[in-house]
C-alpha cells in the first residue's frame, strides 16, 4: 500500500462520502484548538474518486474530523496522504480501521462499522475472525455475528448504546421489533435512564398488551395517557417510571389491578397502624394471608393482642378473606 503526501484543496474533498467512516465522534472543538496551536500533526488519508479535467475529487479514508476542523478554521488547503489509485477497497477499509484504532479504543458502534465493512469483502468465517484479530477487533465469531449489524440499527438505538442507556442485548431485541416501535422504546429507555430489568419488564408487558388487545406495539406506546406521563414537566424520571409501570401493569392485568386497589382500600379500613402489615397471597392466587407484627419488647407485643382482637371482629376482614 503506497501513498504520497500532497497539499490538496479542501474543496476537492467529498466530505459527504461516508464509505470509510468509522468514528462516531462528531465534536471537533478539541481538534480545532489543537490545530490552531500546533498545526495538523497527523494528515488525513485520501484516495482519488473521480477527476474532471485537472480537478480531482477525493474520498476520505481516514480523518473525517480533522478535515472538518480545518474547514471550520476556513483553510483552503490541507496536507494529506494520497493513496495510489490502484489501492483496493479492502485495503482502504483496513487502513480506515487502523487509523481510528491507533488513536483510541473503538466503541461498540465503531467496532460494528469496522466488521460490517470487512464483511462486505470477506465472507469466510475463519478469515473474518483472523482479519478482525490483526486489526484489534473482537475475533470471537459469536461476538462478531452479534455486533456486525448493530451499525445498521436506527440511530436512536445506536445512540442508546453509546450513552450506556441500552445494552447490546437490549439493542438486538429492539432491532427485531418494527422500526418505529424499536425507536420509540429506545427513546423511552434513554429519556428515563431505565435499568436493564425495568427495560425488559416494559418490553414484555407492552408486547403482551399488544397481543391481548390485538394492536401494534407502537399503538400501545402512542397511547394518549402514556404520552402525557412521558411528556409531563411535573414529574421527574423516577416518578414517570413508577407511573408508566403502574399504568402498563393495570392495562395488562385489569382484574389483578382491581383486586389490588380493593385490597388496599380494605386494609386502610382495618386501621392497622404502622406496627402491623397484612400481606395478600401472590397475585391473589391463593387463600393464605400473612400478618406481620412489629414490636421491640413484651409490652408492645402484648399490645398487639388487642389489635388482633379488633382485626378479627372487624367486618372488613370478611370482605378481604372472601
Amino acid at each position: 500500500m503506497r501513498f504520497s503526501e500532497q497539499t490538496v484543496k479542501l474543496s476537492w474533498i467529498d466530505s459527504s462520502d461516508d464509505t470509510y467512516r468509522i468514528t462516531t465522534k462528531t465534536m471537533i472543538d478539541d481538534l480545532v484548538d489543537s490545530i490552531k496551536k500546533v498545526g495538523l500533526i497527523n494528515p488525513p488519508i485520501l484516495i482519488e474518486k473521480t477527476r474532471s479535467g485537472t480537478k480531482p475529487s477525493f474520498v476520505i479514508v481516514g480523518g473525517f474530523r480533522r478535515i472538518k476542523a480545518c474547514q471550520r478554521l476556513r483553510g483552503s488547503t490541507i496536507k494529506a496522504r494520497i493513496l495510489d489509485s490502484d489501492t483496493s477497497k479492502l485495503e482502504c477499509v483496513k487502513l480506515a480501521i487502523t487509523d481510528n484504532a491507533l488513536q483510541r479504543p473503538l466503541n461498540l458502534i465503531e467496532e460494528s462499522r469496522s466488521i460490517s465493512m470487512l464483511s462486505a469483502f470477506i465472507t469466510e468465517h475463519d478469515r473474518i475472525d483472523r482479519e478482525a484479530s490483526t486489526l484489534g477487533l473482537p475475533d470471537n465469531l459469536t461476538i462478531i455475528k452479534k455486533i456486525t449489524n448493530i451499525c445498521r440499527l436506527p440511530w436512536p438505538i445506536q445512540n442508546g448504546i453509546l450513552t450506556n442507556t441500552i445494552s447490546l442485548a437490549m439493542a438486538l431485541e429492539l432491532g427485531r421489533l418494527a422500526q418505529k416501535a424499536g425507536v420509540a422504546l429506545a427513546d423511552l429507555f434513554s429519556d428515563l435512564r431505565l435499568s436493564l430489568s425495568k427495560q425488559r419488564e416494559i418490553i414484555i408487558v407492552v408486547k403482551e398488551i399488544a397481543l391481548r388487545e390485538r394492536i401494534s406495539i407502537l399503538e400501545v406506546l402512542e397511547d394518549n395517557y402514556l404520552q402525557q406521563i412521558v411528556n409531563s414537566k411535573e414529574f421527574d424520571r423516577t416518578q414517570k417510571t413508577r407511573k408508566i409501570r403502574s399504568y402498563l401493569k393495570q392495562r395488562r392485568f385489569p382484574e389483578l389491578s382491581k383486586a389490588e386497589k380493593e385490597f388496599k382500600n380494605h386494609v386502610k379500613e382495618l386501621k392497622l397502624g404502622s406496627e402491623a402489615k397484612l400481606i395478600p397471597p401472590h397475585n391473589f392466587e391463593g387463600t393464605t394471608y400473612t400478618l406481620s407484627l412489629y414490636f421491640k419488647n413484651k409490652k408492645e407485643l402484648n399490645n398487639h393482642l388487642s389489635i388482633l382482637g379488633k382485626i378479627i371482629k372487624n367486618p372488613v376482614l370478611e370482605k378481604i378473606l372472601d
